[in-house]
Order: structure tokens, then C-alpha cells, then sequence
């Protein structure tokens, strides 16, 4: 392979499904990824198709999970993300990790989805009772919280603001930022007892929630992508601890 060639190839591929069809505006979904894993870690996505958060719907969109896989493969990716918290909620934990580890049998690449990486991290800190910071509809936060108690975490509060898909997607960036910020402090509030704050949902920028939550609280915070990077990346070694950004991320 020629030398220039190689000088800009990839150290590690990061293959990502990412949850919505297309349509609207797209604001920098690699924004986030990138202000936390170094520039030779690429993103390669592609895209799941959900129209909404509804069970029919991800039970429909899921169909299309296969295409989804074989095409990060023949991309050549180090891991496959499912991508998308209501996507696993809506399929429960039984199912979701029946699909990551046919993907490991099927292709020998590593699959993660957002919940299970949210379970790891909690069980690597070592924390139980977590609240729900999220904006989603009350279905969705049921089968969120039916979710992590399956895994043995207890759910101690977990706020709403009624979102389905359409909602989540017609905020515009500041609006996102600042609702994300604001279900994070109600979450602490409404939950003393809570350990971990849990910061779900990709339409919305959420990183900023993670330094804001930790430093104003003192529990510890964890948005999806915090979780799949930490679980996909410094848990496995391929990049070092990234600090700025919550204890998880931080942490061997």
C-alpha cells in the first residue's frame, strides 16, 4: 500500500446505525464524536429508518437491521453501533443482545448498542439507583426504566417532556442544548437518591449535560454517546481516557 496511502487511512473504523430516516436538517451529528475521540478514529454510518418511536415503528425499522450490518462491513469497521436508546427500550434487553452477539458470530466485529453500554459503565463505577433525564413520552420512558431494571438497576425517578420523534427533531440546537440541560437538573432534583443521571436521546446535543450535572450535584453523568465511547473505545484500549467529560469517560 503506498506510503501516502496509509498516512491517511484509519487507525479504527467506528461503525454507526444511526436511528432516523432521512429528511430535514442535520446539524453536525459528528460534532459531538469529535470533540472526544481523536481525528483517526473514523465515523462511518449508516441510517436504520425509523419513523418514530412506537414499538410498531421500531419493529418495523428493525427488519432493516441486517442491510444496515452488512454494509458497515463491507465498509470494513472495527465495532457496529445500534444506535438510538428508544430503539433498544422498544426491543428490551433480551432481544438487543440477541442481535449484538449474532452480529459477533455472524462477522467476528463487536456490536454495541447505547443501554448496554450505559448498564457496563454503571457496573464498572459500581452504581445502582440512576434517574432518567429525558424528554421522551411516557411509553417510552416505560420500557426505558423496563430496560435497566432488567440488567438489576433500580430507577429512581425519570422526568418527561412528551416527546415523540417529531417533537425530539423539531427543536432547533439551542433548544435541544438547553431542554437536555434542563431534564438533567430536574432529574437531580426530583431523585436524591439517585446515583448516576442517565442523559439518553441523540436528538439533541447531550455532552454538555455530563460537566454541567457532576460539577453542579456531584453524581455522576452519562449521555449515550459517553457510554458507547467509553465502552467501545477506552474500555477495549483503543484510545486513552478521555478527560473533561465525566468520570466514566475517564475511567480505565
Amino acid at each position: 500500500m503506498e506510503q501516502w496511502i496509509e498516512a491517511l487511512k484509519p487507525r479504527f473504523r467506528w461503525g454507526n446505525i444511526y436511528p432516523r430516516a432521512g429528511g430535514g436538517a442535520r446539524r453536525g451529528e459528528t460534532y459531538q464524536f469529535y470533540r472526544i475521540v481523536p481525528p483517526e478514529v473514523m465515523e462511518i454510518s449508516v441510517r436504520l429508518g425509523i419513523r418514530d418511536y412506537g414499538k410498531d415503528d421500531i419493529d418495523e425499522a428493525i427488519a432493516r437491521f441486517w442491510e444496515c450490518v452488512q454494509d458497515l462491513v463491507d465498509e470494513q469497521v472495527d465495532c457496529i453501533v445500534l444506535g438510538g436508546a428508544p430503539i433498544s427500550a422498544q426491543l428490551g434487553r433480551a432481544r438487543v443482545r440477541q442481535l449484538l452477539d449474532e452480529v459477533q458470530q455472524r462477522h467476528g466485529i463487536p456490536a454495541y448498542a447505547p443501554l448496554e453500554a450505559m448498564i457496563a459503565g454503571l457496573e464498572h463505577l459500581g452504581l445502582r439507583k440512576v434517574a432518567i433525564a429525558s424528554r421522551w413520552a411516557g411509553e417510552v420512558n416505560g420500557a426505558l426504566a423496563a430496560y435497566l431494571e432488567d440488567a438489576g438497576l433500580e430507577v429512581v425517578g425519570a422526568t418527561s417532556r412528551g416527546q415523540w420523534a417529531r417533537e425530539a427533531h423539531e427543536m432547533n440546537l439551542e433548544q435541544g442544548m438547553q431542554t437536555a440541560l434542563e431534564v438533567a437538573r430536574e432529574a437531580v432534583q426530583m431523585a436524591p437518591s439517585a446515583e448516576a443521571i442517565l442523559a439518553p436521546g441523540g436528538a439533541a446535543l447531550t455532552l454538555h449535560v455530563i460537566p454541567a450535572i457532576e460539577a453542579e450535584s456531584g453524581r455522576v453523568a452519562i449521555s449515550n454517546l459517553s457510554a458507547e465511547v467509553w465502552n467501545g473505545l477506552v474500555r477495549t484500549k483503543v484510545i486513552e481516557p478521555v478527560h473533561g467529560w465525566g468520570k466514566l469517560l475517564a475511567s480505565l
